[in-house]
């Protein structure tokens, strides 16, 4: 059973109107929804700025890695993030953000059994539920096997989990464009989208300038060239 979602809720839940998905150069946090394209000619010479401060490297070895190195999946226990220590875990804050229609367990105010997402991977519409939850997957914009690979290794467990769970890095999708863009920096994936990408690189951006993680120096080529 399910019950409606509060516009009160001090979670991550939005009033009806201001569920309009929102462009990553007016969302620097990450708690407003979804990702929106970035249009205007003002807005992309901004894009262009701020992906020419990211710093380039070299991709280091994977070894080592696996999720575990970032903690529980959708930890609540995060410190210094949106939503962190709530008492809902990650995902569930995440689609109480981007969803629209949402709904919930009966006798809670935190666990999503239902709702409608446009993907902005994609652009299509997903009539979710829980039944079907790999429909849906919320997806690191830095995946966290590209930011092991290129210094989070070395960071202590506490900022790999803030990473982890960071709402600016997370964004519910069609499940099949995240599986298939698994580890991948924007060399080698992009949203299928084409209006989109130029979003989808910024908020790259955003996470990476935010948690001092250097790009290599194709996806920095890449991720110019989209906001071109």
């Amino acid at each position: 059973m399910f019950s409606l979602a509060s516009p009160a809720d001090s979670r991550a839940r939005a009033a009806p109107e201001s569920r309009a998905r929102v462009a990553p150069l007016d969302n620097p946090h990450g708690t407003r929804p979804g990702l929106a394209p970035v249009r205007s000619a003002r807005d992309r010479i901004a894009a262009i700025r701020l992906i020419k401060r990211l710093r380039v490297r070299g991709m280091g070895p994977k070894t080592g890695y696996t999720r575990a190195r970032y903690g529980a999946n959708w930890a609540d226990t995060a410190r210094g993030v949106p939503y962190a220590r709530n008492g809902c875990g990650t995902r569930n804050d995440l689609l109480a953000r981007d969803g629209e229609q949402v709904r919930y367990r009966r006798g809670s105010d935190c666990v999503v059994i239902a709702m409608s997402l446009r993907d902005p991977y994609t652009g299509r519409t997903i009539r979710w539920r829980k039944q079907r939850a790999d429909q849906v997957q919320v997806d690191h914009v830095v995946p966290m096997s590209y930011g092991w690979r290129m210094g989070a290794s070395r960071w202590p467990m506490a900022k790999r989990m803030r990473i982890a769970n960071d709402p600016l890095n997370l964004i519910p999708v069609y499940g099949d464009a995240n599986q298939a863009k698994g580890g991948s920096g924007p060399a080698s994936w992009l949203p299928p989208l084409r209006r989109i990408r130029c979003a989808y690189v910024v908020r790259f951006a955003q996470v990476s300038l935010k948690y001092g993680l250097p790009v290599t120096r194709a996806d920095k080529a890449v991720m110019l060239a989209q906001c071109r």
